[in-house]
């Protein structure tokens, strides 16, 4: 599905990463590790087309995401550390304006529950400036039970969740792998489910 070919990021005189090459089919999840510094971000944001390598090239399905980059980006949902959720608006309008853009249809209780789910009841309905850190981050993580998206990259996603919220969230990422999905992210925190496909990439911080 997805295939790095020799790509390599310079930022401020210093190589992150060089002639970098791997995929990722279907059904596999990849976990990049690495120290702070060592070019994880930028490596998502690079492979998400959001940023240019120095050399290299990106493959979706056999093409360069350069050259088609809409259709790429119809397969590709993509969650980084800011949370892309609107400061002013509810949970719900959060959630449902996401649907709205994406062209993705779910009705209000559908919306409801998966909000509840995610430990938000009773929050549903309040400006999201209002919820903390973790609290914002389940709120942007409904997309992953509302999108089509076969490529999930996620910078993160554990991030300021509990036990519970984390636990919720691999089993999601087994569902979707399970439905011919993939899955490439980052964390600081181990996985703990064992998933039979899983691929790690250890990138080191180049002085």
């Amino acid at each position: 599905m997805l295939e790095i070919k020799s790509v390599t990021c310079v930022k401020q005189d210093r190589c992150l990463f060089e002639s970098l090459s791997f995929s990722l089919q279907a059904g596999q999840i990849m976990q990049v590790e690495g120290p702070n510094g060592a070019g994880k971000t930028s490596l998502l944001r690079i492979i998400a087309g959001f940023a240019r390598a120095d050399e290299g090239q990106i493959c979706f399905e056999g093409q360069d995401i350069s050259r088609d980059y809409d259709t790429f980006a119809e397969s590709l949902l993509f969650i980084g550390h800011k949370t892309g959720v609107n400061q002013q608006l509810t949970a719900y309008e959060n959630v449902q304006y996401w649907l709205q853009v994406h062209g993705y249809g779910a009705d209000e209780e559908e919306i409801y529950t998966l909000l509840g789910q995610l430990g938000l009841v009773g929050l549903e309905d309040v400006p999201v400036r209002t919820l903390s850190a973790g609290q914002q981050r389940r709120v942007a993580l409904v997309r992953l039970w509302l999108n089509k998206a076969r490529l999930w990259i996620l910078d993160e996603p554990f991030t300021a969740l509990d036990k519970k919220g984390v636990a919720l969230l691999q089993q999601q990422f087994e569902s979707h792998l399970a439905n011919g999905g993939a899955i490439l992210l980052t964390t600081h925190q181990d996985l703990t489910t064992q998933f039979s496909s899983l691929k790690t990439l250890a990138l080191e911080y180049r002085h």
